[in-house]
């Protein structure tokens, strides 16, 4: 008998031990993550990606399958499958050759339905989709039977094979489970079971125009794969009973169990497919792997890492209860992972031109800056110190507040890795008034990491030679929506009306080191004093850095000031 790995244990992960432990599913682990090829994944399917790949690996036998439920060729494409294939490998997990497609078993699952029909639990509807849906009753009101309730089995067996041949309109007829329509579950009020599509399938091309419904092809398909353990979200709780009736009435050998856990509701963001394929549509984001998305093609464009996506997933854990997880709890695993790997560099977002008056016109020193204090391994860098350098507009006051201890007239203030500096003369421009440069003297006995440098100061800015530096296009993302739970429409507002204008501003004319001149696409970064930043992987060229922030380091002044 197989024993699961070391492992946080939740309600899922008891079942299943004390499942393995009564020998229940034959003391097998099958688990499976089946998306619907019809859209992009995003971080709520990684959290079920973790969840049921996880599982699987914590015993020695156990296993995933990655099962496309593609049912539905309306909205389905390979263009689909493919992305979501990327995805999960990104996320660091493999399916180990089991890869399963719902369409493989379309000729079953069919002969399911005859089998159900003979057994008369299943029958042949020409009510309309609107018609079923007023039939069907409320919470407090039974349904009401079809007419076409009381068919008989051999018509039935009938206008089914003729349904399958391709011989009505669609939504002539659909196949309807024969259960109970005053069922307290709307569920169990006779579902669909089957539908006429004529549309092409991006895998059987034209063989079909009858596809099954996801609660039909759901239970069978975990059936036929032998899914020991099938973990859904809780919208699927009202479903499981419709799940089990499946099993049971098609008389299968493998009874599948399936268990339902929270689904993961981020802030300041939107899950639902429709609505993110709608922000797409009207062009609020850019696309797909728009960095302001939850999709995992924005997160890893935006700079996220796989393991950070893991970590956040593992420490939020698994609940039987919807909740909204705070934004900063993953902002947090991006931090913590990327302060261990991502190299340190200086850029300056929003440049303010400085001239050290007293420093020698052509001199250039080369400076020793550390990549990352963190991991010694990662060495050090040279970096260019001359006489014209800039630093970040936001780091001089002309007239400060007590407690602004960056630079400003008679103020002196360490430059990062070189020297201590004194305003002497602000340079304004005589029609706007507007500071065009800043003059400064320094101290050539300050130079950082020498011994005789023992003068302190309370502020440090970063800085780069303007005679060395690279113009770079800084792209500063922020929550797409003002609302904390944009899906919440009770005051009335629509989740389109409270999108953040400022969730996406590009700096065309920002300055970062030499250094990062070959650095690649995709490449990771703490820019120092600014935050963490990736290499845009879509629009940097040889001769254009684009730099994505992945999350702001903490600004300590910036919380002051809102207090003043």
């Amino acid at each position: 008998m197989s024993t699961p790995a070391a492992s946080p244990r939740d309600f899922i992960r008891t079942t299943v031990a004390e499942d393995v432990q009564s020998g229940r599913h034959g003391s097998c682990v099958v688990t499976r993550f089946p998306p619907e090829p019809n859209g992009h994944l995003h971080i709520g399917h990684a959290k079920s990606m973790c969840l049921n790949f996880g599982l699987a690996g914590e015993y020695a036998t156990g296993q995933c399958h990655l099962r496309f439920d593609d049912t539905n060729p309306c909205k389905e494409a390979l263009e689909y499958v493919e992305s979501i294939q990327e995805d999960i490998r990104w996320l660091g997990f493999d399916w180990n050759g089991q890869l399963f497609f719902a369409s493989d078993n379309f000729e079953q699952l069919y002969q399911y339905a005859v089998f159900l029909i003979k057994k008369d639990k299943a029958y042949v509807d020409s009510l309309s989709a609107e018609e079923i849906k007023a039939h069907r009753g409320t919470l407090t009101h039974p349904g009401i039977e079809s007419p076409d309730r009381t068919r008989s089995i051999d018509d039935n067996l009938e206008l089914f094979a003729r349904m399958r041949a391709g011989e009505f309109d669609d939504g002539q007829y659909v196949l309807r489970a024969k259960i109970d329509m005053g069922s307290p579950n709307i569920n169990m009020r006779d579902p669909t079971l089957y539908r006429i599509r004529h549309v092409t399938h991006h895998r059987t091309g034209q063989q079909w125009c009858l596809y099954p419904t996801y609660d039909f092809a759901h239970p069978l398909s975990d059936s036929i794969e032998g899914i020991t353990h099938s973990l859904c979200t809780l919208e699927f709780e009202d479903h499981r009973p419709l799940y089990n009736w499946v099993l049971k009435e098609c008389d299968v050998a493998c009874h599948s169990q399936q268990i339902e856990f929270a689904r993961l509701n981020l802030n300041y963001t939107v899950m639902s497919k429709r609505k993110l394929s709608a922000l797409v549509t009207a062009g609020h984001v850019t696309g797909w792997d728009d960095p302001r998305l939850p999709t995992l093609k924005g997160l890893r464009r935006r700079g996220y890492t796989s393991a950070s996506i893991r970590t956040f997933c593992e420490r939020i854990g698994v609940a039987k209860r919807d909740s909204i997880v705070e934004m900063a709890q993953l902002e947090h695993a991006i931090r913590e992972d990327l302060n261990l790997q991502a190299p340190r560099a200086m850029a300056v977002l929003r440049p303010l031109r400085v001239i050290i008056d007293n420093y020698p016109d052509d001199q250039v020193e080369e400076l020793e800056a550390v990549n990352n204090p963190e991991d010694p391994r990662m060495g050090s860098r040279k970096i260019p110190f001359s006489k014209v350098l800039y630093i970040e507009q936001e780091d001089f006051r002309e007239q400060p507040h007590k407690k602004f201890f960056r630079l400003a007239p008679g103020q002196e203030v360490r430059l990062r890795y070189a020297y201590i500096i004194q305003c002497v003369n602000v340079i304004k421009d005589s029609e706007t008034g507007n500071i065009i440069e800043v003059h400064c003297t320094y101290d050539p006995s300050t130079r950082s990491g020498q011994s005789q440098s023992t003068r302190k100061v309370k502020g440090t800015l970063h800085w780069v030679s303007t005679a060395h530096a690279l113009e770079a296009t800084i792209r500063l993302y922020d929550s797409l929506f003002l609302k904390a739970n944009p899906n919440e429409d009770s005051d009335g507002t629509d989740y389109l009306e409270c999108l953040n204008p400022q969730s996406l501003v590009t700096l065309s004319d920002s300055r970062v080191e030499p250094s990062l001149a070959y650095a690649l696409p995709g490449a990771r970064f703490q820019f120092e004093r600014q935050g963490y930043f990736c290499v845009d992987s879509v629009d940097t060229l040889p001769n254009k850095l684009v730099f994505n922030r992945t999350v702001p380091l903490r600004d300590t002044w910036a919380k002051i000031e809102k207090t003043l």
